[in-house]
């Protein structure tokens, strides 16, 4: 059974840091040995390679570009009448990809365009979202690189957002039927528009490709008050054989690395897990396969 490994979400985690290179150092000397970042196009691929091997980190997740956000736009799979746009956006996210060693992308899907109905437009939006995933595919293929599909929670996140269940993402990866491509479970949308955590996870485990996680409704730190029992939920997935990261994508309390002292513990009262407090850098804490050890559980 494999431990599991947590990467940093810089574009979440040290908010109070200006800049992917003051974060990336921020994440390495926290302990960390791995991170994600949704957008980063505004640093040259080449400078945020030099600041991760600094940091001894590694990319695992980047996103395609969102798009023109000025006109209400995030991510453009399967948004019909920009197909173009979403294969430059697919190339410059590659070649980020290439320079970043990063070996993930989550192909953004987009949203229902503005005063459309959803229902009138979805199969329209699936056949574009296909036509594009194939050719994305194809693509990712031929530089060794997986590409993911992430549902977003529509009740409360984005409710404009065309893939926005589990059970639709892994419809359409069925129709596609390519093998690079896979499922990107973010458990705080997965709670938010279905529940059934436990059956869900281990129904679509096996076409995961990424994790990320968040306490609902919050949206804070998995130690923070909420309605998932985080230690449980870790432990599921490593009973279940997850051999991915777990990317921590929330919104901290506080500055920086916001774990703290938490000590979580089972119904019955006895201790579960412990999370170790985070100094502030240069931190004591050693590296390890696990980077940190944030789901070691203390059993019995």
């Amino acid at each position: 059974m494999a431990p599991l490994r947590f990467s940093a979400n810089l574009s979440w985690l040290f908010p109070e840091l200006p800049g992917l290179p003051a974060r990336l150092r921020a994440a390495g000397s926290s302990g960390f040995e791995a991170v994600e970042v949704a957008w980063p196009y505004a640093e040259p691929p080449e400078a945020l390679a030099r600041a991760a091997r600094e940091a001894g980190l590694r990319l695992v997740l980047i996103n395609t570009p969102p798009g023109d956000q000025e006109k209400g736009e995030m991510g453009l799979g399967a948004v019909p009448g920009r197909q173009a746009a979403f294969r430059e956006g697919l190339e410059q996210a590659v070649r980020y990809a290439k320079a970043l060693g990063c070996p993930r992308i989550h192909l953004m899907a987009g949203r229902v365009p503005q005063g459309a109905d959803r229902i009138a437009v979805k199969a329209e939006m699936e056949i574009v979202f296909l036509e594009n995933l194939r050719h994305a595919a194809g693509v990712l293929a031929e530089e060794n690189l997986v590409g993911l599909l992430e549902p977003i929670n529509t009740r409360i996140t984005d409710p404009q957002y065309f893939l926005d269940t589990p059970q639709q993402a892994a419809a359409i990866l069925q129709k596609v039927g390519r093998p690079n491509l896979q499922l990107q479970m973010d458990i705080f949308h997965w709670q938010i528009m279905d529940g059934n955590l436990t059956g869900n996870i281990q129904e679509f485990l096996p076409i995961v490709g990424h994790v990320q996680v968040a306490q609902v409704p919050g949206r804070g730190e998995p130690s923070s008050p909420g309605e998932l029992n985080f230690p449980y939920l870790f432990q599921l997935l490593e009973d279940e054989g997850y051999k991915g990261f777990v990317g921590c994508e929330y919104q901290p309390r506080g500055e920086g690395w916001p774990w703290g002292r938490e000590l979580w513990r089972d119904w019955t009262g006895a201790v579960f897990s412990l999370w170790a407090e985070m100094p502030r850098p240069p931190s004591p804490y050693r590296r390890h396969s696990r980077g940190l050890e944030l789901a070691t559980f203390i059993l019995g």
